[in-house]
């Protein structure tokens, strides 16, 4: 963030805003600002923006965008990019917000109508070349790559890599200077530039180089071996001169900003720090801070930068240690932990650690050996080989357990209802308990994740050593209490230290955001009754699961036999590109998209097209798909999920996933058993009751609505619910302007999602 010292252009940075958006859209899960706006695009945008500016040894720099979804390409050829999708309906709102933060950034913003990005970096790369600039064009899209050499270079963002001269060769396998030609003969599926058929990039670039160019080559097809690969070059020569055209960037666009405005200029703090709090970007904010009062800039309304921790984390292998450390802990009035353990769910995992932060900076880790291989308490399961490192797993705890029920030391914790579990388990109460990843959630929204890693880098820009660098991945994944001590030490204390640290500041919003009681009466209670119902699990009948998975796979096979019979050949109908090669005329006369792999797409909508148009096959392949749903979704994953120990289903209830504050489930999804199908409705009868039990059923009849009637003093509302009419059907006649009793089912259904959608605070775009 310094502007150049030099008056001279010597370096400049093109930057593919376009290209990088998608990426970054892509790259990112889900965040929303306070309001409903989609942001991880803008988000990843201003990381790339802002770690680009700290990072690159140049004195200009400009970020490119395209203006418009059509070029004059689409003059030379209106099928060029015909087969893109529209961009998601969460991106869409971002292409504003990202121009928002390149000029916030006060770096130059540049697109022109006609011409795409890639034709005006094109310009400018060429233009600084021509003056002896080196220019670096921020972006890993191919079609850059013919621009690479005489002092021009890529670089890719993501991967933080150089593309020059041999990583081009890598990809095209020829030099920048022919990879048009390249091009022109494979085509590109991505922007529907047609090519040749049958040449793709490895036998383009091979005639290329033996041949020298699209030309010649063309020029000298009589000399092609293969008759078919002959055939081709002749027949469709002009279509590889046109292809050639639509891949060749054009270098003499008249660009609106000269290169001289380039330069590298400080942002204004107010209106830089103004954007990044308005998109809710604390982390990226408090860098912005330090890098502009690094700068001498003044930071207008910016908290006293937070004095360093000193950071010392320490392992305890012995009583006396531990008791120490507990005598901290009850001293301090709080600790933070973290239970390690051998898998995700507490009735089969081995608690093998647990970390515990009494300071900032000031964490430990205590691993816990247990008394050789023996039987786990509650599941009689039994364990693997104990690591020798550690306390004995019962004089460990034994030391930490008053501390952990003390109720004058507050407990801090992530997901805290797995610690309550497994150490229920051990005999240990934890109470009473914080849990920082509902404080965030109630705070902040769905505005992004909340694992340790992800506030840490949000609220401390700290970027936390990841479980998969301490245990692997995949299968090659090892027990936490394999992993080095080292390792296990740093991970665990820093996750520990950082519970803490997170604590600390989301704690103390509470009141001031008018959240605590909230927090203090709903949320924070509701942890224990969700850790009893995940223990208590639900019983179901697996004999009623194993007829069903007989009855479905007899059909299914029915389904199959009148499927080849239909297609006259047998094939996988559970893969997209054998489906997309039987239905292959079908979906070209429909107009389908295509993939990348170049198939037809076949998903759900397409094949009810077909189906509503009296296809039979892709009729019986939509009944294939949602009987096979169901038996491999419901029937068979359900009969894998019972505990042997406890012969019932236990799932795992999230708190912090839905925009709405309702509950979601996983692993497995107990709240969308299907029930408007047959099928569904026998699923939903293996659910059963235990001895002398009965399951009940209990739902209140909109009480959304009937709370928004009465805190809102809607009278209108208020007088239909008293009259007993049905409100969702009142708001389709009126959405829809048709009579309430002409409005049907699907009409109802969507006034309710309108209905909810506006209670639950969702946006004008979101609604639209």
């Amino acid at each position: 963030m310094t502007d150049a010292s030099d008056p001279p252009t010597r370096r400049l940075f093109l930057v593919d805003g376009s290209g990088y958006i998608f990426r970054a859209f892509h790259a990112l899960p889900p965040m929303t600002r306070p309001d409903g706006t989609p942001i991880n695009a803008v988000y990843g945008f201003c990381n790339m923006l802002m770690r680009l500016l700290d990072d690159m040894d140049a004195d200009s720099v400009a970020v490119i965008f395209d203006k418009s979804g059509t070029s004059f390409r689409n003059d030379l050829f209106d099928g060029y990019k015909a087969n893109r999708a529209e961009p998601p309906d969460e991106l869409v709102p971002q292409f504003p917000l990202v121009r928002d933060a390149v000029r916030a950034f006060n770096v130059p913003c540049i697109e022109l109508d006609g011409y795409e990005a890639d034709d005006i970096i094109a310009t400018y790369a060429r233009q600084a070349a021509a003056r002896g600039i080196e220019v670096t064009i921020v972006s890993s899209d191919k079609d850059l790559m013919q621009l690479v050499g005489d002092g021009i270079r890529m670089y890719d963002p993501m991967k933080q890599k150089s593309i020059g001269r041999q990583e081009v060769i890598d990809r095209f396998g020829v030099g920048p200077e022919q990879v048009i030609d390249v091009q022109a003969l494979a085509g590109d599926s991505t922007d529907n530039v047609p090519g040749v058929p049958g040449i793709g990039l490895k036998t383009g670039a091979q005639l290329i180089l033996e041949y020298g160019s699209l030309d010649d080559l063309l020029a000298r097809t009589d000399e092609i071996r293969q008759p078919k690969r002959r055939e081709n070059l002749i027949a469709f020569a002009d279509q590889a001169r046109l292809s050639r055209e639509l891949v060749r960037l054009k270098d003499d666009v008249p660009v609106p900003v000269p290169l001289e405005e380039f330069a590298v200029r400080r942002p204004d703090p107010e209106t830089l720090l103004g954007f990044l709090k308005a998109q809710g970007f604390r982390g990226i904010t408090l860098r912005a801070e330090k890098r502009l009062a690094a700068a001498g800039l003044p930071v207008p309304e910016t908290a006293p930068a937070p004095e360093a921790v000193k950071v010392r984390y320490e392992l305890i292998t012995d009583e006396r240690s531990l008791r120490a450390l507990v005598a901290r802990a009850v001293e301090a009035g709080h600790v933070a932990l973290s239970t390690k353990t051998t898998a995700a769910d507490p009735l089969r995992a081995r608690l093998c650690g647990i970390a515990l932060a009494v300071a900032p900076g000031a964490a430990f880790y205590l691993p816990l050996a247990g008394e050789g291989g023996g039987v786990g308490p509650q599941t009689g399961l039994r364990l693997a080989e104990e690591p020798p490192a550690g306390l004995p797993r019962a004089t460990a705890l034994g030391i930490l357990g008053p501390l952990l029920e003390d109720p004058s030391v507050l407990k801090v914790g992530h997901d805290v209802k797995h610690e309550i579990r497994i150490l229920k388990r051990h005999g240990i109460a934890l109470a009473p308990a914080d849990d920082v990843s509902l404080l965030s959630y109630l705070l902040d929204g769905t505005t992004a994740g909340y694992t340790v890693a992800e506030l840490a880098r949000r609220h401390f820009d700290h970027a936390c050593l990841p479980l998969e660098e301490v245990v692997g991945k995949g299968r090659g994944a090892i027990p936490f209490d394999a992993a080095p001590l080292d390792r296990a030490l740093q991970h665990a204390a820093e996750e520990a230290d950082y519970i803490g640290r997170i604590h600390r500041l989301l704690k103390g919003r509470l009141v001031p955001e008018r959240m605590a009681c909230v927090y203090e009466t709903m949320e924070r209670p509701l942890v224990r009754v969700l850790a009893d119902m995940e223990d208590a699990g639900i019983r179901v009948d697996p004999e009623q699961l194993r007829a069903l998975s007989r009855d479905f796979a007899q059909r299914l096979a029915g389904f199959e036999e009148e499927i080849y019979k239909l297609a006259g050949r047998t094939f996988n109908i559970g893969s997209p590109k054998q489906l997309s090669d039987v239905l292959g005329h079908e979906l070209a006369r429909l107009g389908a998209k295509r993939t990348k792999t170049g198939a037809f797409a076949t998903g759900a909508d397409v094949l009810e097209e077909l189906a509503a148009a009296g296809n039979e096959l892709a009729a019986r392949v939509l009944d294939w798909r949602q009987l096979e749903k169901l038996r491999s979704t419901y029937t068979d994953a359900l009969l894998q999920e019972i505990n042997p120990d406890t012969g019932r289903v236990h799932t795992h209830f999230t708190m912090t996933v839905t925009s709405t504050g309702r509950l979601s489930s996983t692993d497995p999804n107990l709240q969308n058993i299907p029930v408007r199908t047959e099928e569904g409705g026998r699923i939903r009868r293996a659910f059963v009751a235990g001895e002398g039990m009965k399951l009940l059923s209990a739902d209140y009849s909109q009480i959304e609505l009937r709370l928004l009637a009465h805190v809102a003093g809607l009278e209108t509302l208020r007088s239909a619910f008293r009259a007993g009419l049905d409100i969702h059907a009142m708001t389709a006649s009126q959405v829809f302007g048709m009579p309430v009793e002409r409005v049907d089912a699907a009409s109802r259904r969507k006034a309710k999602t309108i209905n909810f959608g506006i209670i639950y605070g969702i946006s004008a775009f979101g609604l639209a």
